[in-house]
C-alpha cells in the first residue's frame, strides 16, 4: 500500500503488545482509508485535511488510550513485522528511557545509505551545532518513534515537519537526553522525494531547532534570528 499524507498509531498499554491501531488519513489521495478499514485497523481524519505531519501525529495521540505511542510512518514498503517490538524493547526494559528513535539504513535509487537528505544535511547538524547532547542520535527525523504517554502529556507536537526534530529536543530538555534510546531496525524503503520537495521540510526542521534555541526566535520571519 503507498500511503499518501497517512500516518500509523499504534498504541500499547494493558497486557497485550498493541492495543489499538489507529491511521490518521491526512488528505490522502489513495485508497488508505479503505484498506485500512478492510484491515482492521481504525481511521481517523485530520481536521484540517492536510494540516501535516505534526498535526496528524497529534491527532493520532489523542485518538488512542495506551500507555505507550508508536508513531510509523504511512509510506514504509515492505512494512517491517519487527519495528513495532523493536521499537518497544527499550521501554520495557529500562524504566529510565521514555522515547525511542529508530535507527535504520535508508536507500536512494538502490544504493544503500544515501537516503534520508534532510536527516544529513540538516538535521544532524543543526541539532550537533545547537544541541550536542543530541548529536549521537543517528536518524533525528524518524517517522518510527515510541513514547510515552506520560511524556506526550507534557507538551505540544510541533506543527508541520518540524515535530521530529521539535519531539527530540523537548524531551531532552524535560528529562535529559539519556531518557532516549535508539534501536537498529535494519532497513527502511519508502518513496523518495525529488530535492526541489526537500526545501519546506528542510526549512521546518531548521525552524524548530532555532525557535528552542532561542524563545525569541520569530517563527514567521527566520531573518529575524
Amino acid at each position: 500500500m503507498s500511503a499518501v499524507r497517512c500516518h500509523f498509531v499504534a498504541s500499547a498499554g494493558g497486557v497485550d503488545l498493541v492495543d489499538e491501531i489507529v491511521v490518521v488519513d491526512d488528505g490522502s489521495s489513495d485508497r488508505t482509508p479503505e484498506i485500512a478499514s478492510r484491515s482492521g485497523a481504525r481511521v481517523v481524519q485530520s481536521a484540517t485535511g492536510g494540516g501535516g505531519k505534526g498535526e496528524a501525529m497529534q491527532v493520532g495521540v489523542n485518538s488512542t488510550s495506551g500507555e505507550i505511542v508508536v508513531f510509523l510512518d504511512g509510506d514504509v514498503d515492505p512494512f517491517p513485522a519487527h519495528f513495532v517490538p523493536g521499537l518497544l524493547g527499550p521501554l520495557f526494559v529500562d524504566e529510565d528511557v521514555c522515547m525511542v528513535k529508530a535507527s535504520y539504513v535508508r536507500p536512494l535509487g538502490g544504493v544503500p545509505g544515501e537516503g534520508g537528505r534532510v536527516n544529513e544535511l540538516v538535521a544532524r547538524p543543526i541539532l550537533s551545532l545547537l544541541f550536542p547532547e543530541l548529536a549521537m542520535i543517528r536518524q533525528p527525523l524518524a517517522g518510527e518513534t515510541a513514547v510515552l504517554r506520560t511524556v506526550l502529556e507534557k507538551l505540544r507536537l510541533a506543527p508541520a515537519y518540524g515535530v521530529e526534530t521539535a519531539l527530540l529536543i523537548d524531551v531532552a530538555s524535560l528529562f535529559g537526553a539519556s531518557s532516549i534510546a535508539q534501536v537498529e531496525l535494519g532497513l527502511r524503503c519508502h518513496r523518495n522525494r525529488p530535492l526541489s520537495d526537500l526545501r519546506p521540510q528542510a526549512t521546518d526542521v531548521m525552524r524548530a531547532a532555532l525557535a528552542r534555541r532561542d524563545p525569541k526566535f520569530d517563527r514567521g520571519q527566520p531573518g529575524s534570528w
